[in-house]
């Protein structure tokens, strides 16, 4: 399927229940919202949807559901985030053998890599499979910075690298980014926080948290932007950013999982080691959703 690396692109929870096994109803339920609201593509794997604490058989499982559920009507890519060159080679053969469309590819975790480093390890699984790829760039919480040199190396080299999950909390990047490669690489924010002022300056879409419990109101918003209706969106945004600093904590799985309980898309429940909100933070996270609930604006 082709990627046109535009729109929203939910970055999806994975659903358990009580005695933490897959939740793959929820999943599905939640997935086939996110269709009828009008996203563009599916992200699994990710930080949102502990991929650190799911076992290989329910990455496959929650790949192939994602694929029966969307049909041809949007493409599923799955993240790509390890610490060695091997693995992430074999992660990206193992995602085409499961029907993946695409990889959002993390930089080697755990380790600060060099300039040439970072390239050597994108080049490396660029040229591995036929697979587009989106890099994510988040040196705020990763501390590797992919450049505007790396990537230009990248794209003259490798075709089939596309776009850049933009999360270096400097929305300027989003001008550097456009103005070296035009077209060449879309440009996708994924800073809740910064996702209006990215897309007044051009950004194609956005890698979406808050999308999981409200995906009407970020798809809507979105399309707002690009059509240039920004005093319609600006409402929307004020509303929405309350919500939207939920994906900017430690605890953004807790809180965005909890967002999803309040708006019938989910359940609460966490792996361990997350835990599960409870006391005076789960009462402020839920103040803060329950009144975004109650002052949801009307979407015309």
């Amino acid at each position: 399927m082709q990627i046109s690396w535009k729109g929203v692109y939910p970055a999806l929870t994975t659903k358990f229940n009580s005695d933490f096994t897959l939740d793959v109803t929820s999943f599905r339920n939640n997935l086939l919202f996110q269709l009828e609201c009008g996203v563009d593509g599916i992200i699994l794997g990710g930080t949102l949807g502990e991929a650190s604490v799911l076992t290989e058989e329910e990455k496959e499982t929650l790949v192939r559901v994602a694929k029966e559920s969307c049909g041809n009507k949007v493409p599923v890519i799955l993240n790509i985030a390890e610490g060695s060159t091997a693995e992430a080679l074999s992660k990206a053969k193992t995602a085409a053998e499961w029907g993946a469309d695409g990889l959002m590819v993390l930089p080697p975790m755990r380790y600060k890599a060099d300039e040439e480093e970072l390239y050597q390890y994108f080049s490396a699984i660029a040229a591995s499979t036929s697979l587009p790829i989106m890099i994510y760039n988040n040196p705020v919480d990763y501390k590797n910075l992919v450049t505007l040199e790396i990537f230009e190396r990248l794209i003259n080299q490798h075709d089939n690298i596309r776009a850049v999950k933009e999360s270096t909390r400097d929305v300027s990047n989003v001008t550097r980014l456009k103005n070296r490669f035009g077209d060449r690489l879309s440009v996708l924010c994924g800073v809740d926080t910064l996702a209006m002022e990215s897309f007044v300056l051009g950004a194609d879409g956005w890698v979406a948290g808050l999308v999981c419990a409200f995906p009407a109101e970020t798809v809507h918003l979105f399309h707002l932007c690009k059509n240039g209706r920004y005093d319609e969106a600006r409402a929307i945004y004020r509303w929405f950013l309350p919500l939207l600093e939920l994906d900017i904590h430690p605890k953004l799985v807790q809180y965005i999982k909890l967002a999803e309980q309040f708006c019938g898309l989910g359940t609460e429940f966490v792996r361990p080691p997350r835990l599960p909100l409870a006391g005076e933070e789960r009462k402020q996270i839920a103040t803060i959703i329950l009144q975004g609930i109650e002052t949801r604006p009307q979407l015309q």
